[in-house]
């Protein structure tokens, strides 16, 4: 799909995410889409799931998911190894020639994958919009939306320090069991938290169980300050 192809779904999807916040009834990005087959499985909030929902139209119309999905995941690695990468992308003081370095660094960490050239057409298109910053969200919420494509669920489990294989095994197979699931195949992310202090957090589709001690604490500290 061609960058001004990207570029005018971005638009219009990032158009509907303002209307979102409107009370009259206005139709969702997803379901103003013309052709069923390219309407995002699930309905995304946030900049990043607007802009998510955008890239899937985009690489539906092409045919070209499957491709944009690995190229996506690849970027995801990226942010997994580089730490500072998100506040780089943050940075307000980043040139036109800054964001094009960047973009050529992505795309070289994509490597053969993006076959259409999507991602690189989106890629550009956050650059121009000075979003490059909500690219990490979109990684995660485009997963997202091709485990919902697949009949996946994502199983979200945050702690305060990673957890091992047993355990995420145990969480999975106990939600596996329970009506959070919905009968569906649970798709476990496992994330890392220091700020929830102990505990879990476990979200589940749309449905979060907080267990952390933050929580609690917080619980306790609402239920002194009601007494006193």
């Amino acid at each position: 799909m061609s960058r001004q192809a990207v570029h005018t779904l971005v638009r219009g999807a990032a158009r509907n995410h303002v209307q979102r916040t409107r009370p009259a009834n206005v139709r969702g990005y997803a379901q103003a889409a013309s052709i069923q087959d390219t309407k995002p499985p699930l309905a995304l909030f946030g900049l990043d799931g607007t802009y998510a929902s955008a890239l899937y139209t985009a690489a539906a119309k092409t045919a070209s998911l499957d491709s944009t999905s690995k190229s996506l995941a690849a970027l995801a690695e990226v942010f997994k190894k580089d730490p500072k990468l998100p506040i780089i992308l943050n940075a307000p003081t980043l040139s036109p020639s800054d964001k094009s370095q960047i973009v050529q660094e992505l795309q070289r960490h994509m490597g053969g994958q993006d076959k259409g050239e999507t991602v690189k057409n989106f890629l550009k298109t956050l650059s121009d919009n000075n979003r490059l910053g909500i690219l990490q969200g979109v990684c995660e919420k485009f997963t997202t939306l091709m485990g919902a494509a697949r009949g996946e669920l994502d199983l979200t489990v945050t702690s305060a320090a990673k957890l091992d294989n047993k355990v995420l095994q145990r969480l999975e197979a106990a939600i596996a069991k329970s009506e959070y699931s919905q009968g569906k195949k649970l798709k476990v992310v496992s994330k890392v938290n220091p700020d929830i202090m102990g505990g879990l957090v476990v979200e589940v589709g749309d449905r979060t169980i907080d267990l952390s001690v933050s929580s609690k604490i917080t619980k306790m500290n609402k239920l002194l300050t009601d007494t006193l």
